[in-house]
């Protein structure tokens, strides 16, 4: 399963992208998550539909100082998925 979100909230300058970095490894995703221009939080994730759900119920419940106001789920073609790597961060330094 391949998903693309955008997390709406207080997500930037809140730790926000190493959270979802590190729930995503841990549940074994493939992709990324990056700021946007607009002060959301971009995620394109793939892998198993349990593991999608698990992600999805992580960003809701946000890392600590941030505050998860809405998600925008659209579930993507598996194609899109295929050349994801291990989850990392964009744009970080």
């Amino acid at each position: 399963m391949v998903c693309h979100y955008i997390v709406k909230g207080r997500v930037q300058g809140v730790g926000f992208r190493w959270f979802v970095q590190r729930e995503a490894y841990e549940l074994g995703l493939r992709g990324w998550v990056r700021n946007t221009l607009d002060g959301d939080v971009e995620v394109f994730a793939a892998g198993s539909e349990e593991q999608i759900r698990k992600l999805h119920a992580a960003l809701a419940r946000g890392s600590r100082g941030s505050r998860v106001d809405a998600i925008e789920q659209r579930h993507r073609p598996e194609a899109e998925g295929e050349s994801l790597q291990a989850f990392e961060i964009e744009g970080a330094w």
